[in-house]
């Protein structure tokens, strides 16, 4: 399917703009979610120093750690050469933003090419026309298109600084620089973080000023679940083996009963292996599931075995005759449990996908019970067991069990009555049980999204996002805030990319389970603080399980009728007692200064509308960035971007005053367009053909019935 989608937008790329950037086209993959998030900080280094150490030194070393598949630094700013353009030199000189970027890409380069044969032996030939600093740079000459030739100082101020900040990372209120850590598909989770661990302990006996901290973990949660599973498969073991034992009350015939349970499950784990499957918490859920079924197909051959010892048969023919008589309905009973379990594995959609590995290792362990109990029970057992005395009298738990029988037999209606009320009785309960796909879990950290309105700035969102952490801060069990601006930090749902300055996120690290309430008890207290902050949209999430949230689509080809039935829908859910987090996806009108040229002027002067755009593109924000030229330091290359200098960005007679190349010189983009402030769509979505808004909802911890049920009687 990725490839079919591939090949559809390919067929269409010729549609699109020449200057567009190429179309990423990718699979969703929940597994390459964050497994691991840190906060760096170092007294000792500036903000792009320490941001330029994450990007090599540690970078390189969590990089080299085994099974490490993506390393993505979060905050933090990039060392840039700024070079600041004075839009009033540019019209003095009759220059254009976009003539100085491109003579300054054409002089600031490096040519490979030709050879030549010098001393009897070849060279080849290479063409250096860099610089080495920023202050050789200011005085170096830039020649134009039409013959004349300038210094890059005379229409602009040189600076070694860092780039337009996009994103942030705090700790607690304090600046640092993050980063997160992506497993290699097909590489476990533990493994990978002993091994970034240990490429950490490393940086820090290396570097005794740098401090490290573990914010958020999906490893902690992992590890609880193994446990937590393994320790209810012994509980199981144990008991299904007391269980054994006190029926039969003889410590051999439970011995053997019991040598069925490591039998079944240690041959299961070598078919899983061979499966390509791994310990997670479906097999181990499967495993917990069928450790008393292990020792069925053993328990019956064991008590029918001591049956005829006790009949004072020898014990290898008590052995023989007891596993011969009752054969077929042993295998009767596994080919059940079979039919049971397997469905489980052919299940289709989401499910499917996560009881696959249920089913086939549930069967996986019946299979090889049953071929412990046809092979090696029967050999144990008449090798094992000792002769019993003859007897025929039953203990006081069988009298009674054939008491209540010939009762039940005695007065069949009765019973069958009996039978059919609790069977329907319980029907009755169903209604009243939670349903979802899977239950409420406590992660140990939880993330607050936060969105502004379009046209903020990083500084706004930053202001939002701490009135935000001092208001949870009152809030048992959270342990530590990472606050993060400019990056879209999400869990299950969506991989973590580079978002808008308006967006941010906060990851609240809760204590050790135990000693706080429950991750769902802590998310509602944080719902209750979120409605004292104002100016900005929220939804909480990425503890629990995808199945908490409800999602309604509204489509349509009414963009104005859709916005207003969105918002309409938005406020009644709002009154719903069993929705919380409710987010749209209706778009805000975003701020926007437009330039509509005048056709006739423009061919008047000589000017496209191409020109016109990639002018104004290069001075508000320099050009794009694979055109942009660099400056070759020992370990790295640094952007050198062109742009009017921010401190004529804030008037827009800036823009008017903009000179555009035409056909006899440039000229003022004023005097061919209409520069003006308007509004405009941030994002336009498309389901099926039809524009759509989504609606997003947690349940909060309620019932999805009951949620489904009230959202379908809105009017």
């Amino acid at each position: 399917a990725l490839v079919e989608v591939k090949d559809a937008v390919d067929r269409v790329r010729s549609d699109l703009p020449v200057d567009l950037q190429p179309p990423q086209v990718s699979a969703l993959d929940v597994a390459a979610e964050p497994m691991l998030t840190y906060a760096v900080a170092n007294p000792g280094l500036d903000e792009e120093a320490l941001s330029w150490f994450v990007d090599d030194a540690i970078a390189k070393q969590v990089l080299a750690a085994r099974g490490v598949g993506k390393f993505t630094r979060v905050g933090g700013v990039q060392r840039e050469i700024r070079v600041d353009l004075d839009p009033v030199q540019l019209s003095a000189l009759d220059v254009t933003a976009a003539d100085v970027s491109q003579a300054l890409r054409r002089a600031q380069q490096e040519q490979s090419g030709g050879r030549g044969q010098l001393g009897a032996a070849e060279q080849a030939v290479r063409t250096i026309g860099t610089v080495a600093t920023a202050q050789d740079l200011a005085a170096l000459p830039i020649a134009l298109g039409d013959g004349r030739n300038l210094r890059l100082d005379q229409v602009a101020q040189v600076d070694d600084t860092f780039a337009e900040r996009t994103q942030a990372a705090l700790l607690d209120g304090k600046p640092v620089v993050g980063f997160q850590v992506t497993r290699a598909r097909g590489v476990d989770d533990v493994s990978t973080t002993q091994a970034v661990q240990a490429a950490i302990e490393r940086l820090l006996a290396d570097h005794p000023g740098l401090r490290i901290t573990q914010v958020a973990t999906t490893v902690d949660f992992t590890h609880e679940q193994y446990e937590g599973s393994m320790q209810m498969l012994y509980e199981g073991a144990v008991l299904a083996i007391l269980v054994v034992w006190w029926f039969l009350r003889d410590w051999r015939a439970t011995l053997v009963s019991a040598a069925a349970l490591p039998l079944s499950i240690v041959p299961a784990f070598a078919a899983m292996y061979l499966s390509g499957f791994s310990l997670n918490t479906i097999t181990l859920l499967a495993m917990a599931a069928v450790v008393g079924i292990l020792v069925d197909d053993a328990i019956v051959e064991i008590e029918n075995i001591v049956r005829h010892l006790r009949q004072g048969k020898p014990v290898k023919e008590a052995a023989a005759e007891a596993v011969t008589e009752i054969g077929l309905a042993v295998i009767a009973t596994t080919a059940t449990l079979v039919v049971v379990f397997m469905p489980t594995a052919f299940m289709s959609g989401i499910p499917g996908i996560i009881f696959k590995e249920f089913g086939w290792t549930a069967v996986y362990a019946v299979l090889v019970s049953l071929l412990v109990a046809r092979v090696l029970t029967p050999m144990m057992a008449a090798y094992f067991l000792r002769p019993h005395p003859m007897t025929d009298e039953d203990g006081p738990v069988m009298r009674t069990y054939l008491a209540l029988v010939r009762w039940c037999l005695a007065n069949r209606k009765t019973a069958i009555g009996t039978t059919a009320a609790f069977f329907f009785g319980t029907l009755l309960l169903v209604p009243f049980l939670p349903a979802g796909f899977i239950p409420q879990q406590d992660r140990g950290f939880t993330r607050v999204s936060v969105e502004l309105p379009p046209g903020s700035t990083v500084e706004g969102t930053l202001a939002v996002a701490e009135n935000v952490r001092r208001a949870i801060a009152d809030v048992p069990g959270i342990r530590s805030v990472f606050t993060t601006v400019g990056e879209s930090v999400q869990t299950a749902n969506a991989v973590p990319q580079a978002g808008e300055v308006r967006k941010g996120a906060l990851t609240l690290s809760l204590t050790e389970r135990g000693t706080r309430p429950k991750q769902l008890v802590i998310e509602n207290l944080v719902r209750k603080r979120l409605e004292q902050v104002a100016g900005a949209r929220f939804s909480l999430g990425g503890g629990g399980a995808p199945g908490e949230k409800l999602q309604l689509v509204l489509a349509g080809e009414n963009s104005a009728a859709l916005k207003s039935t969105a918002q309409g829908l938005e406020r009644e859910l709002r009154g719903l007692g069993y929705l919380g987090n409710i987010v749209s996806t209706a778009s805000l009108e975003r701020p926007e200064i437009v330039i509509r040229p005048d056709a006739e002027l423009m061919a008047e002067r000589g000017v496209t509308t191409a020109v016109v755009g990639s002018t104004v593109r290069i001075a508000t924000s320099g050009d794009f960035a694979q055109l942009l030229p660099k400056l070759n330091l020992d370990t790295r290359q640094v952007d050198i971007r062109v742009r009017v200098a921010d401190r004529y960005r804030t008037d827009i007679d800036t823009f008017a005053n903009l000179r555009v190349p035409g056909r006899d010189g440039p000229v003022p983009l004023s005097s061919i367009a209409e520069v003006s402030v308007q509004s405009g769509p941030t994002q336009i979505d498309r389901y099926d053909r039809k524009r759509y808004v989504a609606i997003n909802a947690d349940l909060a911890g309620y019932p999805l019935g009951a949620a489904l049920a009230a959202a379908r009687e809105l009017p």
